[in-house]
């Protein structure tokens, strides 16, 4: 795809949906989406069918596909190089169906985003809007944000009244989490390497000052925001090299689940409306 001109006009207000979750219908359609048509389909893939295990990445997609509606405004925070890494197609798709789409990211990296009509390189509180949002969403960027306060004061600037702020960010408490938090950004990027194949330019420190529930609730409160929707979304991506290590790691997310109990590497989704 190449990169898109800006070029459109602000949009009338839109109406916004009243669900805010995704079914196990809507899962299904993302994961056909994303692998059904492909004829080399992994063994990483068609495991985790195997296991009716969805990744937190899934849940995220299927999230802003069913929030996202025709001609919304949408401004899309820490975007980086992309909008959706493991699903490109469908960041293309719905970047097509926004209205509006602006990218908002401190790093170089947004540069090479062939998705925004708009690219502000910098943080959410320097950027002056022009405009209201109707989505605003935040991949993986909360773990990184130094000023949590300051962060939703730049949110709420961006928003009206009903705008729908989606959150989707690790769990403070997860393991992987308690490593990053204690180890060097060097060693940080040294496992994720070995283990995702990530490149460095996409490794940042991590300051994890909003990542529970109740942190995030307190914050988004206090700009007037309400918790719509929260899950807790088991992550089994440690593993994604060994098939026998993979297999492990979803035998035992089957045990927790049978057992009734919370697994303990989790990403935290949370979706807040302005009042």
């Amino acid at each position: 795809m190449s990169e898109k001109q800006i070029n459109r006009t602000q949009p009338e207000r839109q109406e916004l949906p009243e669900g805010y979750t995704c079914t196990r219908r809507d899962l299904r359609e993302t994961y056909d989406q994303k692998y059904g048509n492909k004829p080399d389909l992994g063994w990483g893939p068609k495991l985790r069918l195997k296991f009716d295990y969805y990744t937190p990445d899934d849940y995220y997609e299927a999230t802003v596909k069913n929030l996202l509606k025709e001609g919304f405004s949408w401004a899309d925070i820490g975007c980086g190089r992309n909008i959706f890494p493991s699903n490109p197609d469908l960041a293309e798709k719905l970047a097509q169906k926004a209205g509006y789409l602006l990218g908002v990211d401190p790093d170089e990296n947004i540069y090479d985003n062939p998705y925004l009509d708009e690219k502000f390189k910098g943080t959410v509180d320097e950027y002056k809007p022009e405009r209201e949002f109707d989505l605003i969403t935040l991949r993986m960027v909360a773990e990184h944000v130094v000023d949590p306060d300051v962060a939703i004061q730049g949110l709420r600037n961006m928003a009206r009244s009903g705008s729908l702020i989606v959150v989707y960010t690790p769990s403070k408490w997860a393991p992987m989490s308690i490593l990053a938090r204690f180890t060097p950004i060097g060693v940080h990027h040294f496992f994720k390497k070995l283990l995702w194949s990530t490149e460095e330019r996409d490794t940042f420190p991590v300051q994890f000052k909003m990542n529970t529930r109740k942190r995030l609730k307190e914050l988004f409160g206090s700009q007037g925001f309400d918790e719509v929707h929260f899950s807790y979304l088991d992550d089994c991506r440690i593993f994604s090299k060994a098939y026998v290590l993979k297999y492990l790691e979803l035998s035992l997310w089957r045990t927790f689940k049978m057992l009734g109990l919370r697994y303990p590497e989790a990403c935290l989704l949370g979706v807040y409306r302005l009042r």
